[in-house]
């Protein structure tokens, strides 16, 4: 099964699940071993590949490493690239701050606050 977009946030994390099974599985590791390894309990183990729980990341990161699958994150979250003008402009520096402008506002955000209330005045 390939991911897509479209897909609920539940049916990601259990496909993620199966695919920790599969992995596990090739590797010929048990649920202890894995779980002993990246430092979690069998539980947190179960549960992440039954896909009924988001954990930790850490946890994620753990099982990730103990099977073999660390050095795909590269895959999954590449370095944002950063344009000739943006390197140009920060001279070498590293970004460390969005401006947002580039994100739209929305009108609703656009109009000027009313003032604030504690809520108990008359």
């Amino acid at each position: 099964m390939i991911f897509y977009e479209e897909m609920s946030d539940n049916t990601m994390v259990g496909l993620i699940g199966k695919r920790l099974t599969s992995f596990r599985l090739a590797r010929d590791l048990t649920q202890e071993q894995v779980a002993k390894e990246a430092g979690i309990g069998l539980r947190t183990l179960q549960r992440m590949e039954a896909g009924e729980v988001a954990s930790r990341l850490s946890s994620f990161v753990g099982v990730c490493r103990v099977l073999g699958l660390a050095p795909r994150f590269e895959m999954l979250l590449p370095e944002a690239p950063v344009s000739p003008m943006d390197q140009l402009r920060l001279q070498g520096k590293k970004r460390e701050r969005a401006s947002g402008t580039n994100t739209p506002v929305p009108t609703s955000l656009k109009e000027e606050p009313s003032a604030w209330k504690w809520g108990d005045e008359k």
